[in-house]
């Protein structure tokens, strides 16, 4: 017996220590792998807390950790066993995950875990908490519109100051990384109409209708090789709420009324949600007093004008978006939109021509009358087969789209005295469109866990129509047509493109390379003056970009990137704008794609508590398109040239910090050295620029929620001259009720102690130098109530792939209207 017990001793203790030593080698041998996605948009979560403990003890974790910037997450682990994971989240309900390791199983892949938002009430519990605002990737930037307070009562356009990247200036001109050559998507496809007047549309649309803003400063090969600075790619809130959900939302101000509503609907297989909005602009008056002296004439040497404007109309959004799951592996989903404007200008004004010595030399008085409608009716379908392979898919596209952008003007003189030239009353009606068909084949496969590569082809056919007429008053006062000033335009694109890129991942390092080329066929036609004219543009478009992971939280990006901007019908039409005979415009029909290459280093650090988005870039342009002014025989001549020379070095910076669960504070900044200059003129500027924007908020007492908004820049400079500094200053309130907070009441102003404000932009030349003074109504004030009824609980699935159209040279707000609207 005691030999027995002896040797089971001596058993015990062989077995334990031969345990030991297998533990020894196994240790830190398995691992558990997956993504954690939200439920709604199903993006990946980035930075959630991760907590892994054995099953049979879990008040203990063996592990803590959090998600990557995507999602992703691979945890090492000791020991086999039975496991739990648990994630949570900011503003998120916990998820937990069982599973089990064992020296068969060694490495686990939970695959896609989906989070989802917070929406339980506790009885006498009340959970305060700030969500991140801002989430950096590899090629984009995104703001979360939805979860920022101020989006209840602001537009759009406001909400843009406080995005990473974008500038909004006193003139409500925006720029993207420093430059006005943008394009802007809807929901990730291309809206001409934003893109040729994003200051209006933007201005018009409410914020409450937008989930989020993405900034594309880095687009791969996939996008089309437009747009020097970037893609501002909106995100409307129809587009990511899915289930029975509707939401109903006005609002009045001392400018503007405005109203609308967004909801979503399923049935079977089929979901689909609509959103739209309505908006009236309230009629404001504007002061405009500009000076010229011409250095090279002592006859007409000093021109003052002075002009008032009252201005008023409406703009209309709508969209609607849908999707059939056929089966598993096919899916087909489409998407329309709606969007109009129509506004009025009517102005009165006074111009006076003095020589050196002060004297009288001509002189006119002028009534004008302008209205201008704008818009675009598009629709998508997409159909996507995946494969059995996880993640490779196959999408083929079409895209039609339709922007009419027509005008009519009529400008009555009267006191005229000794003027040089024949001043005729005169109409203007002009009717121009862009019509676009798009065709586009995508296919994506993620050769492995750290490789993947993507191609596709695709073909635009682009029609540009406008036919301005012209009719002048005789002496007997009746209108007669003038085929001189009048211009019939035709103006057609044919773009075949290509593209392969190749997108690496390998533990904290990653990248994406990819080349695209574009071969262009151009035709115009001006049918009125028979004149023709035809070309052809090939392009080879590189970019590259490098991310690393510095930490959970960190990360530091650098990339290269060329864009083109191909010259649209605005800046190409020769229709000469005679509304002001001081001061004409016209197109340039021999204008070329402009070539910009840029260089940037972005560092980023998200968390709960603080967010910093920090970027530097250089950027170059060697023959950009660019507005230039001379004076010939007394007048000012304004149109365009492949002249410019530019350099920008630029750094933005943009901070959020969550004082506390009921503070938020953020900063949103950009400072630059810019260098412009020209080849064939004797033309150059260069300075120093910047802005600075910053907002503060707070919940006070009975869940009442304050916001304090300011900020402003320096004169911005431009190839002639600069516009003026600028500042602006904002408070707001808000407070929601019932269940679930689906009752939302804001009060908002802005400039409340300022009625109007003043900017200044001068030009200065060899040989002419003038001075603009406004006077803008910025003083605002109003109300917004958004009531939200029924429950989320589908998701509109939409194809991985779609077509995106960024190859129309956009002015940012500032390129005018070409052969459209005469200037006011």
């Amino acid at each position: 017996m005691k030999h027995n017990i002896l040797w089971g001793i001596i058993l015990l203790v062989a077995s334990l220590s031969f345990t030991a030593k297998a533990q020894k080698v196994v240790q830190g041998q398995f691992s558990v792998k997956g993504i954690l996605l939200d439920s709604l948009s199903n993006e990946g979560e980035p930075y959630s807390t991760i907590r892994i403990s054995l099953k049979n003890n879990p008040a203990k974790p063996v592990k803590l950790a959090v998600t990557g910037a995507d999602g992703r997450f691979d945890e090492r682990l000791a020991v086999p066993g039975t496991y739990l994971i648990h994630f949570t989240s900011v503003g998120k309900s916990p998820v937990q995950k069982e599973f089990s390791i064992s020296t068969n199983r060694k490495n686990v892949d939970l695959g896609k875990i989906l989070i989802a938002e917070a929406t339980e009430m506790l009885k006498g519990v009340e959970v305060v908490a700030q969500k991140p605002l801002v989430k950096a990737e590899i090629d984009k930037v995104t703001y979360s519109i939805e979860d920022d307070p101020d989006s209840k009562t602001n537009t759009t356009l406001e909400m843009l100051r406080k995005v990473p990247l974008v500038t909004v200036d006193g003139e409500d001109k925006i720029q993207v990384n420093g430059s006005s050559k943008f394009k802007v998507h809807v929901n990730g496809k291309p809206n001409n109409m934003m893109s040729n007047n994003p200051t209006e549309v933007l201005r018009s649309m409410p914020a409450n209708s937008i989930k989020s803003i993405e900034v594309i400063t880095e687009p791969g090969a996939k996008y089309d090789a437009e747009g020097v600075a970037g893609i501002l790619n909106i995100i409307t809130i129809g587009a990511g709420m899915e289930g029975y959900t509707v939401t109903l939302n006005g609002g009045a101000s001392n400018t503007r009324v405005y109203g609308g509503g967004y909801g979503t609907v399923q049935s079977g297989k089929f979901t689909v949600t609509g959103n739209y909005s309505y908006n009236y602009q309230g009629s404001q008056k504007g002061f405009e007093d500009s000076y010229r002296e011409d250095f090279t004439s002592q006859e007409n040497k000093f021109l003052e004008s002075h002009r008032r404007s009252k201005s008023y109309g409406n703009f209309q959004f709508g969209s609607l978006e849908g999707s059939y799951e056929i089966d598993t592996l096919n899916l087909i989903s489409f998407s329309m939109n709606l969007m109009t404007g129509n506004f009025t200008n009517k102005r009165i004004g006074n111009t006076q021509m003095t020589n050196y010595a002060g004297n009288p030399v001509y002189g006119y008085g002028s009534l004008g009358n302008n209205e201008s409608g704008f818009g675009e009716v598009g629709g998508n379908m997409d159909y996507q087969h995946s494969f059995k392979k996880k993640g490779e898919l196959l999408t083929f596209s079409y895209r039609f789209s339709h922007s009419p952008n027509n005008s009519e003007a009529n400008t009555d003189y009267e006191d005229t005295l000794n003027v040089p030239y024949l001043l005729q009353n005169q109409y203007f009606k002009n009717d121009a469109s862009t019509q676009e068909h798009t065709a586009q084949l995508d296919y994506t496969n993620p050769i492995n866990s750290i490789h993947s590569i993507e191609t596709g082809i695709k073909y635009i056919f682009r029609r540009s129509k406008s036919d301005g007429k012209y009719y002048l008053a005789d002496k007997t006062g009746e209108y007669k047509y003038d085929q001189d000033m009048s211009t019939q335009y035709d103006h057609k694109q044919d773009i075949l493109a290509a593209y392969l890129g190749y997108q690496m991942k390998y533990k904290k390092l990653g990248g994406k390379a990819g080349i695209r080329y574009e071969h262009t066929f151009m035709d115009a036609d001006y049918k009125n003056k028979d004149e023709k004219f035809d070309a052809q543009f090939d392009d080879l478009v590189p970019s590259l970009m490098f991310s690393y992971q510095l930490a959970p939280t960190q990360s530091l990006r650098a990339s290269y990137n060329m864009r083109i901007s191909r010259p649209g019908i605005w800046f190409l039409n020769p229709f000469t704008d005679t509304s002001n005979p001081t001061a004409i415009s016209y197109g340039n029909p021999d204008l070329e794609s402009e070539k910009a290459h840029s260089l940037s280093v972005t560092f980023g650090s998200f968390s709960q508590k603080f967010n910093v988005n920090v970027s530097a870039n250089y950027s170059f342009v060697n023959n950009g398109i660019e507005q230039y002014s001379f004076i010939k025989d007394g007048v000012m001549n304004s149109t365009y040239d492949n002249i410019g020379k530019s350099k920008n070095i630029n750094l933005s910076l943009f901070l959020n910090w969550n004082m506390s669960p009921k503070t938020r504070f953020n900063i949103n900044g950009r400072g630059a050295y810019v260098d412009y200059r020209s080849s064939g003129l004797d033309l150059k500027n260069h300075g120093w620029e910047g802005n600075l924007f910053g907002s503060f908020q707070q919940t006070l007492p009975w869940d009442l929620r304050l916001s304090l908004n300011g900020g402003g820049g320096t004169p911005h400079i431009s190839l002639q001259g600069k516009s003026s500094s600028f500042y602006y200053y904002a408070i707001g309130f808000s407070r929601s009720f019932l269940k679930e907070k689906r009752l939302t009441i804001s009060l908002n102003s802005s400039n409340l102690f300022n009625k109007y404000i003043t900017f200044k932009n001068n030009i200065n030349t060899s040989t002419f130098c003038s001075s603009t003074s406004t006077r803008i109504p910025m003083r605002y004030y109003g109300f917004n109530i958004s009531w939200r009824f029924g429950e989320l609980k589908a998701q509109v699935k939409k194809a991985a792939r779609s077509i995106n159209n960024d190859d129309l040279k956009s002015g940012g707000g500032n390129a005018g209207t070409g052969g459209g609207i005469p200037a006011n």
